[in-house]
Protein backbone atom coordinates (compact mmCIF):
# COMPACT_ATOMS: atom_id res chain seq x y z
CA UNK A 1 0.00 0.00 0.00
CA UNK A 2 1.22 3.50 -0.79
CA UNK A 3 0.49 6.73 1.12
CA UNK A 4 -0.63 9.31 -0.67
CA UNK A 5 -0.72 13.26 -0.47
CA UNK A 6 -4.03 15.25 -1.75
CA UNK A 7 -3.66 19.09 -1.42
CA UNK A 8 -7.21 20.66 -0.90
CA UNK A 9 -8.38 23.94 -1.80
CA UNK A 10 -11.45 24.97 0.32
CA UNK A 11 -14.32 26.97 -1.95
CA UNK A 12 -17.21 27.25 1.24
CA UNK A 13 -17.44 27.40 4.52
CA UNK A 14 -17.22 23.96 6.71
CA UNK A 15 -20.19 22.88 8.91
CA UNK A 16 -18.11 19.23 9.89
CA UNK A 17 -14.39 19.50 9.92
CA UNK A 18 -12.64 17.65 7.55
CA UNK A 19 -11.60 13.97 10.07
CA UNK A 20 -10.25 10.98 8.36
CA UNK A 21 -12.99 8.61 9.63
CA UNK A 22 -16.01 11.14 8.70
CA UNK A 23 -14.50 11.53 5.24
CA UNK A 24 -13.79 7.87 4.85
CA UNK A 25 -17.58 7.27 5.69
CA UNK A 26 -18.45 9.70 2.86
CA UNK A 27 -16.09 8.26 0.14
CA UNK A 28 -17.53 4.79 0.88
CA UNK A 29 -21.20 6.41 -0.05
CA UNK A 30 -19.59 8.41 -3.07
CA UNK A 31 -17.53 4.74 -4.63
CA UNK A 32 -21.52 3.20 -4.06
CA UNK A 33 -23.19 5.63 -6.21
CA UNK A 34 -20.03 6.03 -8.70
CA UNK A 35 -18.91 2.39 -8.59
CA UNK A 36 -21.74 0.51 -7.28
CA UNK A 37 -22.97 -1.18 -4.79
CA UNK A 38 -22.05 -4.57 -5.29
CA UNK A 39 -18.33 -2.75 -5.80
CA UNK A 40 -18.28 -1.48 -2.74
CA UNK A 41 -18.93 -4.49 -0.69
CA UNK A 42 -15.92 -6.15 -2.45
CA UNK A 43 -13.82 -3.31 -1.16
CA UNK A 44 -15.29 -3.54 2.33
CA UNK A 45 -14.53 -7.63 2.75
CA UNK A 46 -12.03 -7.74 5.20
CA UNK A 47 -12.30 -4.96 6.49
CA UNK A 48 -12.90 -5.20 10.00
CA UNK A 49 -10.20 -7.91 9.85
CA UNK A 50 -7.13 -5.50 9.80
CA UNK A 51 -7.72 -5.29 5.91
CA UNK A 52 -8.67 -2.26 4.64
CA UNK A 53 -8.58 -1.03 1.21
CA UNK A 54 -8.47 2.89 2.03
CA UNK A 55 -7.25 4.77 5.39
CA UNK A 56 -8.20 8.55 5.08
CA UNK A 57 -6.18 10.93 7.86
CA UNK A 58 -7.67 14.18 8.72
CA UNK A 59 -7.11 17.31 6.99
CA UNK A 60 -3.66 19.68 8.35
CA UNK A 61 -2.51 22.79 7.12
CA UNK A 62 -0.37 22.14 3.81
CA UNK A 63 3.14 21.70 4.44
CA UNK A 64 2.56 20.69 8.09
CA UNK A 65 1.87 16.94 10.29
CA UNK A 66 0.48 17.10 13.92
CA UNK A 67 2.58 17.84 16.85
CA UNK A 68 2.69 14.54 18.76
CA UNK A 69 0.78 14.89 21.96
CA UNK A 70 3.24 14.46 24.38
CA UNK A 71 4.05 15.12 28.26
CA UNK A 72 5.41 18.46 28.35
CA UNK A 73 8.83 17.73 30.33
CA UNK A 74 9.52 15.88 26.50
CA UNK A 75 10.40 18.86 24.84
CA UNK A 76 13.46 21.64 25.13
CA UNK A 77 12.00 23.94 27.82
CA UNK A 78 12.73 27.53 27.30
CA UNK A 79 14.07 30.75 29.50
CA UNK A 80 10.67 31.97 29.63
CA UNK A 81 8.70 29.66 32.00
CA UNK A 82 5.84 32.40 32.26
CA UNK A 83 1.72 31.08 32.55
CA UNK A 84 1.67 33.53 28.73
CA UNK A 85 4.65 31.46 27.37
CA UNK A 86 2.72 28.12 28.33
CA UNK A 87 -0.30 29.04 26.65
CA UNK A 88 1.22 30.17 23.63
CA UNK A 89 2.95 26.77 23.11
CA UNK A 90 0.42 24.74 23.54
CA UNK A 91 -1.37 26.38 20.40
CA UNK A 92 1.22 25.44 18.92
CA UNK A 93 0.34 21.86 17.14
CA UNK A 94 1.64 22.10 13.27
CA UNK A 95 5.25 20.51 12.60
CA UNK A 96 6.35 21.85 9.26
CA UNK A 97 7.85 19.20 7.20
CA UNK A 98 11.35 20.39 6.99
CA UNK A 99 11.52 20.28 10.86
CA UNK A 100 10.87 16.68 10.75
CA UNK A 101 14.72 16.17 11.11
CA UNK A 102 15.42 18.46 14.34
CA UNK A 103 15.72 16.67 17.34
CA UNK A 104 12.63 15.20 18.92
CA UNK A 105 12.70 17.81 22.20
CA UNK A 106 13.54 21.04 19.50
CA UNK A 107 10.00 20.32 17.69
CA UNK A 108 7.40 22.07 20.13
CA UNK A 109 9.58 25.11 19.70
CA UNK A 110 9.60 25.09 16.04
CA UNK A 111 5.82 23.78 15.82
CA UNK A 112 2.88 26.32 14.54
CA UNK A 113 -0.07 27.51 15.84
CA UNK A 114 -3.14 27.26 13.17
CA UNK A 115 -2.58 30.75 12.66
CA UNK A 116 0.82 30.63 12.41
CA UNK A 117 0.54 27.99 9.86
CA UNK A 118 -1.86 29.70 8.11
CA UNK A 119 0.69 32.94 7.53
CA UNK A 120 3.07 30.74 6.37
CA UNK A 121 0.83 30.03 3.60
CA UNK A 122 0.08 33.50 2.68
CA UNK A 123 -3.29 34.00 4.14
CA UNK A 124 -4.10 37.27 5.32
CA UNK A 125 -5.55 36.21 8.63
CA UNK A 126 -5.72 33.24 10.70
CA UNK A 127 -6.18 31.02 8.05
CA UNK A 128 -9.36 29.70 9.89
CA UNK A 129 -13.08 30.97 11.25
CA UNK A 130 -15.28 30.14 13.65
CA UNK A 131 -18.77 32.14 12.59
CA UNK A 132 -22.29 31.42 14.13
CA UNK A 133 -24.99 31.13 11.35
CA UNK A 134 -28.77 31.95 12.29
CA UNK A 135 -31.50 29.65 11.15
CA UNK A 136 -34.86 30.24 11.67
CA UNK A 137 -37.98 27.54 11.35
CA UNK A 138 -41.39 29.42 10.03
CA UNK A 139 -44.76 28.22 11.96
CA UNK A 140 -47.18 27.68 8.57
CA UNK A 141 -49.91 28.53 10.34
CA UNK A 142 -48.69 31.98 11.93
CA UNK A 143 -45.86 32.54 9.40
CA UNK A 144 -43.33 33.53 11.78
CA UNK A 145 -40.91 31.95 14.36
CA UNK A 146 -41.89 31.23 17.65
CA UNK A 147 -40.90 28.98 20.71
CA UNK A 148 -39.76 25.20 20.83
CA UNK A 149 -39.36 23.84 17.64
CA UNK A 150 -39.98 27.33 15.78
CA UNK A 151 -37.21 29.26 17.94
CA UNK A 152 -34.36 31.16 16.00
CA UNK A 153 -30.89 28.84 16.26
CA UNK A 154 -27.08 28.99 15.41
CA UNK A 155 -25.26 26.31 14.00
CA UNK A 156 -21.44 26.93 13.63
CA UNK A 157 -19.24 27.48 10.62
CA UNK A 158 -15.85 26.78 9.69
CA UNK A 159 -14.96 29.52 7.36
CA UNK A 160 -11.38 29.35 5.76
CA UNK A 161 -8.96 31.64 4.24
CA UNK A 162 -8.88 32.11 0.55
CA UNK A 163 -5.29 31.04 0.22
CA UNK A 164 -5.82 28.50 2.61
CA UNK A 165 -4.40 24.81 1.48
CA UNK A 166 -4.99 21.39 3.13
CA UNK A 167 -3.28 18.50 3.05
CA UNK A 168 -5.43 14.99 3.01
CA UNK A 169 -3.10 12.07 3.04
CA UNK A 170 -4.45 8.20 2.03
CA UNK A 171 -2.82 4.79 2.65
CA UNK A 172 -4.50 3.27 -0.59
CA UNK A 173 -4.38 -0.69 -1.79
CA UNK A 174 -4.25 0.14 -5.62
CA UNK A 175 -5.00 -3.81 -6.28
CA UNK A 176 -8.22 -2.68 -4.98
CA UNK A 177 -9.21 0.82 -5.56
CA UNK A 178 -7.15 2.44 -8.51
CA UNK A 179 -5.92 5.89 -7.77
CA UNK A 180 -8.24 7.48 -10.32
CA UNK A 181 -11.22 5.86 -8.98
CA UNK A 182 -10.04 7.19 -5.41
CA UNK A 183 -9.46 10.74 -6.86
CA UNK A 184 -12.76 10.76 -9.01
CA UNK A 185 -14.45 9.97 -5.46
CA UNK A 186 -12.64 12.26 -3.83
CA UNK A 187 -13.55 15.50 -6.45
CA UNK A 188 -17.05 14.25 -6.67
CA UNK A 189 -17.07 15.24 -2.62
CA UNK A 190 -15.90 18.38 -3.38
CA UNK A 191 -18.05 19.02 -5.88
CA UNK A 192 -21.43 18.07 -4.01
CA UNK A 193 -20.39 18.88 -0.41
CA UNK A 194 -18.95 17.60 2.47
CA UNK A 195 -20.07 17.05 5.92
CA UNK A 196 -23.22 18.85 7.64
CA UNK A 197 -25.49 21.37 5.71
CA UNK A 198 -23.42 20.19 2.33
CA UNK A 199 -27.14 20.44 0.55
CA UNK A 200 -27.20 23.88 1.28
CA UNK A 201 -23.90 24.52 -0.17
CA UNK A 202 -21.29 24.05 2.51
CA UNK A 203 -18.42 21.61 2.47
CA UNK A 204 -17.49 22.62 -0.69
CA UNK A 205 -13.48 22.19 -2.15
CA UNK A 206 -11.15 21.64 -5.31
CA UNK A 207 -8.07 19.60 -5.42
CA UNK A 208 -5.10 22.04 -6.56
CA UNK A 209 -2.54 19.67 -7.57
CA UNK A 210 -2.18 15.92 -8.97
CA UNK A 211 -1.89 13.30 -5.43
CA UNK A 212 1.96 12.79 -4.44
CA UNK A 213 3.30 9.77 -3.30
CA UNK A 214 4.86 10.09 0.31
CA UNK A 215 7.65 8.33 1.05
CA UNK A 216 8.72 8.78 4.51
CA UNK A 217 12.84 8.71 4.79
CA UNK A 218 13.60 5.73 7.44
CA UNK A 219 14.27 7.12 11.23
CA UNK A 220 17.60 6.12 12.34
CA UNK A 221 16.20 4.68 15.68
CA UNK A 222 12.63 5.05 15.07
CA UNK A 223 10.60 3.42 18.30
CA UNK A 224 6.77 4.64 17.94
CA UNK A 225 4.22 5.60 15.41
CA UNK A 226 2.47 8.84 14.58
CA UNK A 227 -1.10 9.21 14.03
CA UNK A 228 -2.39 11.27 10.81
CA UNK A 229 -5.80 10.73 12.18
CA UNK A 230 -8.32 9.11 14.98
CA UNK A 231 -8.06 5.57 15.35
CA UNK A 232 -9.15 2.77 17.58
CA UNK A 233 -5.54 1.11 18.91
CA UNK A 234 -7.15 -1.22 21.71
CA UNK A 235 -5.89 -4.66 21.59
CA UNK A 236 -3.51 -3.87 19.00
CA UNK A 237 -0.66 -4.78 21.31
CA UNK A 238 0.81 -1.21 21.98
CA UNK A 239 2.61 -0.27 25.51
CA UNK A 240 0.05 1.42 27.50
CA UNK A 241 2.77 3.13 29.64
CA UNK A 242 4.67 4.75 27.19
CA UNK A 243 1.38 5.51 24.54
CA UNK A 244 0.17 9.02 24.51
CA UNK A 245 -2.69 9.88 23.25
CA UNK A 246 -6.12 11.90 23.62
CA UNK A 247 -9.19 10.24 23.80
CA UNK A 248 -12.16 10.86 21.45
CA UNK A 249 -15.83 9.54 21.72
CA UNK A 250 -17.87 9.59 18.53
CA UNK A 251 -21.04 10.22 18.45
CA UNK A 252 -21.34 8.95 14.15
CA UNK A 253 -24.44 8.66 12.47
CA UNK A 254 -24.88 7.72 9.00
CA UNK A 255 -25.24 9.89 5.91
CA UNK A 256 -26.40 10.20 2.23
CA UNK A 257 -29.69 7.51 2.01
CA UNK A 258 -29.19 6.31 4.95
CA UNK A 259 -30.33 9.39 6.67
CA UNK A 260 -33.71 8.78 5.75
CA UNK A 261 -33.72 5.59 7.36
CA UNK A 262 -35.86 6.33 10.61
CA UNK A 263 -32.72 5.85 13.09
CA UNK A 264 -29.76 7.56 11.34
CA UNK A 265 -27.66 7.31 14.47
CA UNK A 266 -24.81 5.13 15.34
CA UNK A 267 -23.28 3.69 18.66
CA UNK A 268 -20.64 5.93 19.99
CA UNK A 269 -17.52 4.32 19.34
CA UNK A 270 -14.03 5.28 21.27
CA UNK A 271 -11.23 6.58 20.19
CA UNK A 272 -7.50 8.44 20.39
CA UNK A 273 -7.41 11.75 18.60
CA UNK A 274 -4.95 12.41 15.76
CA UNK A 275 -1.35 13.19 17.12
CA UNK A 276 -1.40 10.09 19.02
CA UNK A 277 2.09 8.57 19.70
CA UNK A 278 1.93 4.69 20.10
CA UNK A 279 5.08 2.47 20.87
CA UNK A 280 4.69 -1.19 19.46
CA UNK A 281 7.15 -3.98 20.53
CA UNK A 282 9.16 -3.72 17.73
CA UNK A 283 8.61 -0.57 15.14
CA UNK A 284 8.00 -1.87 11.11
CA UNK A 285 9.35 0.78 9.36
CA UNK A 286 6.82 0.11 6.11
CA UNK A 287 4.03 -0.20 7.83
CA UNK A 288 1.93 2.51 6.75
CA UNK A 289 -1.22 2.59 9.05
CA UNK A 290 -2.27 1.13 12.73
CA UNK A 291 -5.56 0.25 14.05
CA UNK A 292 -8.57 -1.83 13.52
CA UNK A 293 -11.60 -1.46 11.23
CA UNK A 294 -15.02 -0.87 13.71
CA UNK A 295 -18.15 -2.40 13.02
CA UNK A 296 -19.61 -5.21 10.67
CA UNK A 297 -22.20 -7.92 10.91
CA UNK A 298 -19.98 -9.62 14.09
CA UNK A 299 -19.37 -6.03 16.33
CA UNK A 300 -22.06 -3.61 14.31
CA UNK A 301 -21.94 0.05 15.59
CA UNK A 302 -25.46 0.38 13.07
CA UNK A 303 -28.76 -1.26 14.06
CA UNK A 304 -30.44 -0.07 11.10
CA UNK A 305 -27.58 -1.07 8.78
CA UNK A 306 -25.49 -3.59 10.68
CA UNK A 307 -22.99 -4.14 7.82
CA UNK A 308 -21.48 -0.40 8.32
CA UNK A 309 -18.01 -0.09 9.24
CA UNK A 310 -16.55 2.73 10.84
CA UNK A 311 -12.84 4.04 10.11
CA UNK A 312 -10.61 2.75 13.14
CA UNK A 313 -7.57 3.13 10.95
CA UNK A 314 -5.20 5.97 10.81
CA UNK A 315 -2.32 6.78 8.65
CA UNK A 316 1.34 6.82 10.60
CA UNK A 317 4.59 8.09 10.43
CA UNK A 318 7.75 6.36 12.36
CA UNK A 319 9.23 8.52 15.05
CA UNK A 320 11.67 8.52 17.26
CA UNK A 321 10.24 9.34 20.61
CA UNK A 322 13.02 9.13 23.39
CA UNK A 323 11.88 6.31 26.04
CA UNK A 324 14.03 7.02 28.91
CA UNK A 325 11.75 10.17 29.13
CA UNK A 326 8.53 8.25 29.47
CA UNK A 327 9.26 5.77 31.93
Amino acid sequence: MRRYRLTLAPLTAFGTPLSGDTLFGQLCWTLRHQLGNERLVQLLQGYAAGNPFAVVSDAMPSGHIPLPVVPSRLWQQGSDDSVADRKALKKKRWLPLDAFTADFSQWQSLARSDAEAALAQGCAHAGTRLRDQPHNTINRQTGTTGEGAFAPYTMPQIWFDQAMRLDVHVVLDETRLSLAELTAAIDAIGSTGYGRDASIGLGKYQRTTEPAVVDDRPVAGGNSYLTLGPCAPQGQGFCPHRSTYQVLTRFGRHGDLAVQSGNPFKRPVLMARAAGVFWPQTVDASRRFIGQGLGGANQPVSSTMPETVHQGYAPVIVIRCPEEALT
